[in-house]
């Protein structure tokens, strides 16, 4: 007895399998990253930080989610493979202990008309069968309620073997909820006339004020050899069928002076050539042509619920899945509770558990019906999180970018619950973040600097989170930051009032925005301070808004493309050699032929990972070896675009290179802290931080008075955000008013004026809780911003 006890009681051997704990890191080189070698405990949460564009994301980005990303594609059949996106092997000497790799990142979701938030996530295919079971009436399969499956009828002859062939006729039906008149949009569009013509002109004066649509090409000539209708009446003088042929008539073939042409009506011309293309991918003077001709409104046969009236009519205690979708989530999440039905028990228990993680993760304001395209990107990231949450998945690697962008202090809190969860679950959980309170939670930190760009690349602290305050790195010495109330603030100028505001969640706010300071809008999230700001503030020609909506921009896109920069850089060699500009172009004449100016060649294997090779030719330089020969100051262009904004700064400061034109542009970006960034970085490769301080650089030259500036510390570490700071203060001492939407404390404590909605998000929100100082804000300590502000400063 005593022996068995006695050997009960020793520990087993651990086994081998349990000794891979680490994920490895060995020589990594992507982007900046100089040769770093780490260890990264697994099953824990790992933050990672350091000033923009230090290297984090390549390090944990480019490096380890896109190596177990391409392992993971490698094992399916070369056939799969073909339709997957190719991934070229980073730029490391070893990567060891690996695991699955979920990234969850803040790029928008896709703005496509007939995605929802319900549809993005599996809310809406559970509440369709939900209503296919117990609607009443009952009108079909859950594809009568969905508002992507429009109505089939077919009918036709199905051939049955059987020993010999037998025909049986048969009728085909499927019946979708699928609005027949806005195909599930919930807007139709309609061409607003006025805008295509002038009607008191005819056509040969002019009438047409389409772009392109000139009566001196060959339009004219059409026009005026279809004998349609007479081209010197005025347009208001056309009879019913001269209006119809002129605006609708579909092609006809016509002859002009002896060459075959067709003829085709106004509007089906421009749906076709204009309307049925992405409007971002226009160019600028048709995209105002479109956005001013095209009227959107809501469908009057739907009532913009998207669905059909059948799918309307069936309802569980009197809600149609219209009204269910249209609730805010957190009430619906009620709803569902009071069904008791034990027919769909398990289906009532997961759609519960949906709809909980929507209100416990901060998004309970939203509603199903909310198009996916009208998320911000905190927002966008913490849908794509729900799904992850209910994942029966464990021993994951989850990547996380900024998981607190667009958080509240409050909300923050609520989302380090969420990460730590996923942690306890068995998963590896890294964070790429600045904000002290999740670096706070953190099993390990990983700080990266010392600075950014080329000064950044190497691991300066690995360790306990008591480590990093202790330690010397940027990171450390920031961690215990806080900024201080301001004793004085501005007074302003004058006021710029909003009055009725209803936009979205807004109950009919009036407010006076200060002009002349630096006015801060804040709130919880979904509390309304974008409806309010961007609802209400026009933009006109004195309001300069940069928001968070990405850059477009290709691989060959570079900040001195996107700022203008390459303008004068082009023109300023160009006139030192006595040779035209275009050839300091590497989109134009100086372009490497080999690689058209790409400086890489992509090389695309079929069936396997295509690759991205460095061009041979000019050495991804990306110009003819000719046009180096030129030089300026002694540097030819492809060293001028290798050079950070600081040193190139510096270079057209002064001396033969002195460019006013380009210094006035660099110096805009070293202002908003981007002066690490190298010219001709792929705008593909910069943060979204470094992107929304890219645009602002750009539009710190426009001539408005009033800049509207949405989350502007997105991406920022803590030393950046004093700069940022430093920043708004030059533009509002310069005699600019700044309204920044923020809520960093920092920038709070720093406004002359808050404004606070909520207090809380969706139907909770959209009042206005608090306007005045920031002190006044602390010394009241009545809503949640004026808690947290208080604790943030120390009062």
């Amino acid at each position: 007895m005593s022996k068995a006890s006695r050997t009960g009681t020793q520990s087993p051997a651990p086994h081998t399998a349990d000794s891979h704990d680490l994920i490895r890191v060995h020589g990594a080189r992507e982007n900046n990253l100089k040769d770093v070698s780490i260890e990264i405990p697994k099953r824990r949460l790992t933050v990672f930080t350091g000033v923009s564009g230090s290297g984090k994301s390549s390090l944990v980005f480019d490096t380890i989610a896109a190596e177990s990303q391409r392992l993971i594609n490698e094992t399916y059949s070369a056939f799969v493979q073909g339709f997957m996106p190719t991934l070229a092997r980073p730029e490391v000497d070893v990567l060891d202990g690996l695991t699955t790799a979920i990234i969850v990142d803040q790029q928008r979701m896709g703005a496509d008309a007939r995605s929802t938030v319900g549809t993005a996530t599996d809310a809406n295919a559970m509440l369709r069968i939900l209503f296919s079971r117990l609607g009443k009436p009952h009108i079909g399969p859950p594809s009568a309620y969905a508002f992507n499956v429009p109505s089939v009828r077919a009918s036709g002859a199905i051939t049955v073997e059987r020993g010999n062939k037998k025909t049986v006729k048969a009728t085909y039906t499927r019946t979708g909820g699928m609005c027949p008149r806005c195909e599930g949009r919930g807007t139709v569009s309609d061409i607003d006339l006025t805008q295509l013509y002038d009607d008191g002109k005819s056509l040969n004066e002019g009438a047409l004020t389409i772009p392109g649509y000139s009566m001196d090409g060959w339009y004219g000539r059409i026009f005026r050899g279809c004998g349609f209708f007479d081209p010197d009446k005025p347009i208001r003088k056309f009879t019913k069928r001269e209006l119809y042929d002129l605006l609708h008539k579909e092609p006809t073939k016509i002859k002009v002076e002896g060459v075959n042409l067709t003829y085709e009506g106004l509007i089906p011309k421009i749906q076709k050539s204009m309307l049925a293309k992405d409007i971002d991918a226009l160019q600028p003077h048709v995209r105002a042509f479109v956005e001013r001709a095209m009227t959107f409104g809501v469908c009057p046969e739907c009532d913009g619920t998207r669905l059909s009236e059948g799918a309307r009519s069936s309802k569980i205690k009197r809600i149609s899945i219209a009204d269910a979708c249209a609730m805010e989530i957190r009430d619906l999440a009620e709803w569902v509770r009071g069904l008791k039905e034990p027919s769909v028990a398990p289906l009532l228990t997961a759609l519960q558990g949906t709809l909980d993680s929507f209100v416990e993760i901060g998004l309970g304001y939203l509603s199903l019906d909310r198009s996916s395209g009208t998320l911000s990107g905190g927002e966008a990231q913490r849908v794509k999180m729900i799904r992850h949450l209910g994942s029966s998945l464990t021993d994951v690697t989850y990547v996380f970018d900024e998981p607190t962008a667009g958080l509240h202090p409050h909300d923050i809190q609520r989302m380090n619950g969420l990460l730590l969860r996923l942690r306890d679950k068995g998963n590896t959980v890294l964070v790429v973040e600045h904000k002290p309170e999740v670096i706070a939670i953190a099993d390990h930190v990983v700080d990266l600097g010392p600075g950014a760009g080329t000064a950044g690349g190497t691991v300066c602290f690995e360790g306990t989170v008591e480590g990093l305050r202790a330690g010397g790195t940027v990171t450390g010495r920031h961690f215990g930051d806080r900024a201080a109330l301001k004793e004085t603030v501005r007074k302003s100028t004058g006021s710029l009032p909003i009055r009725g505001a209803t936009t979205h969640n807004l109950r009919g706010v009036d407010v006076d925005i200060p002009l002349g300071v630096l006015a801060v809008v804040t709130g919880v999230a979904g509390s309304g301070k974008s409806s309010l700001i961007h609802g209400s503030v026009p933009a006109s020609a004195g309001v300069v808004s940069v928001d968070q909506t990405p850059i477009r921009g290709s691989r060959r896109s570079n900040p001195a493309t996107y700022t203008g920069l390459l303008d004068p850089i082009r023109k300023a060699f160009a006139k030192a050699n006595g040779v035209k500009p275009a050839l300091f172009s590497a989109n134009s004449e100086g372009a490497c032929p080999a690689c058209n100016g790409a400086g890489v060649v992509y090389t695309d294997l079929a069936m396997m990972a295509g690759v991205a090779t460095t061009c041979e030719e000019c050495e991804g330089k990306r110009y003819q070896a000719s046009v180096l020969e030129y030089h300026l100051g002694g540097r030819d262009i492809s060293e001028v675009l290798a050079m950070p904004v600081t040193e190139a700064e510096e270079f057209f400061g002064a001396g033969e290179a002195h460019a006013p034109a380009a210094h006035r542009v660099l110096g805009r970006l070293a202002d908003v802290g981007l002066g690490y960034l190298s010219l001709g970085q792929p705008l593909t490769t910069l943060s979204g931080g470094e992107r929304q301080r890219l645009k602002l650089a750009t539009h710190m030259a426009d001539k408005g008075g009033v800049y509207v500036l949405d989350e502007p510390t997105n991406g920022l570490h803590l030393a950046d955000v004093e700069q940022l700071l430093g920043l708004l203060d030059r533009l509002v001492d310069s005699g600019k008013s700044v309204i920044v939407i923020e809520h960093h404390q920092a920038v709070m404590a720093h406004a002359d004026w808050i404004i606070d909605l909520g207090p809380g998000a969706g139907h909770d929100g959209g009042r206005i809780v608090f306007e005045g100082t920031p002190a006044d804000l602390v010394a009241a300590h009545t809503t949640l911003t004026g808690e947290h502000l208080s604790a943030y400063v120390g009062a």
